[in-house]
């Protein structure tokens, strides 16, 4: 999954401001880490994707 898909994914289910918020603040246990924090490492969009959805109910559209 590129970057821009996984933010443009987050803008969906969270909106602009909040998928911010979501992504620099919320550590996620499926991490162990925030999403800035695992992308910044070099963690694989996708993986940290999959830890989204485990953590929140996402649309099926969007998983």
């Amino acid at each position: 999954m590129r970057l821009t898909e996984f933010w443009r994914r987050m803008e969906e289910r969270f909106g602009v401001a909040y998928a911010a918020s979501v992504a620099a603040d919320y550590r996620l246990p499926g991490l162990g880490s925030t999403i800035n924090e695992a992308l910044a490492a070099g963690v694989d969009t996708k993986d940290v994707w999959r830890a989204v959805c485990a953590e929140f109910e996402m649309p099926a559209s969007l998983r």
